[in-house]
């Protein structure tokens, strides 16, 4: 790994780790600020939480272009297997494509979304960006595009192994697992997505519901 890793560690020993996925690309960075807010708030119920960058993303030395979705499995995988704690894997959104092979004692997802539908949205944005620069572009033609060069959406340059494996990603099975859907239904998390908004935000409330459910899921798999 050649990235920063956010770590907020309890007072005293810790009862476990958490280590959180992010979303992907842009949602990444719409959501950032909340899940430290949820570290902290699970630092202070007693347990360490981590937060990596993977290769191509913010302090990373590589170059996002380099990277595919199979090198941010290999990646986390290897995060996980450093930690010698008891770990818990807190994946968000595209986050829950990549968490599969992070051995861990309980897995949990929020959100989780295809990669077929990241990988719509970003060239939907790409198509609208051109269109407001007076430039003509279609779904059709950025996909034939970026099968043979990098293409850039949404501010990321991604590969053409990134996009093909992004356009086929379903989310793996793993156990045990707690996935929840962002809301106000039952059995939703109560919160905001903040992957919609133009500009990065912050959920108070909804960092707060983060760290509880992921300590309660934590009990009920026999972490105390």
């Amino acid at each position: 790994m050649d990235g920063h890793r956010l770590r907020i560690d309890p007072a005293g020993t810790p009862r476990a780790t958490v280590l959180f996925v992010p979303p992907l690309f842009e949602e990444a960075n719409r959501t950032r600020r909340t899940l430290v807010l949820a570290m902290r708030a699970l630092a202070a119920d007693g347990f360490a939480a981590l937060l990596p960058d993977l290769p191509g993303q913010n302090e990373s030395l590589t170059p996002l272009v380099e990277v595919d979705l199979a090198r941010w499995i290999e990646a986390l995988a290897a995060i996980a297997a450093q930690i010698d704690s008891p770990l818990i894997v807190a994946s968000l959104r595209g986050g829950c494509l990549i968490d599969h092979r992070a051995k861990a004692a309980a897995h949990w997802r929020l959100a989780p979304v295809a990669g077929a539908s990241l990988l719509r949205t970003l060239l939907r944005a790409r198509v609208s960006a051109d269109r407001e620069a007076g430039k003509s572009s279609s779904l059709e033609n950025l996909q034939a595009e970026a099968r043979n060069a990098p293409l850039l959406l949404a501010g990321n340059r991604l590969s053409p192994a990134m996009i093909a494996q992004l356009g086929g990603a379903e989310v793996q099975a793993v156990a045990p697992l707690r996935s929840l859907p962002l809301g106000s239904g039952d059995g939703a998390l109560p919160g905001t997505p903040l992957w919609l908004r133009a500009e990065p935000g912050e959920d108070a409330a909804m960092a707060n519901a983060i760290a509880a459910d992921i300590a309660a899921w934590g009990a009920a798999c026999g972490i105390s």
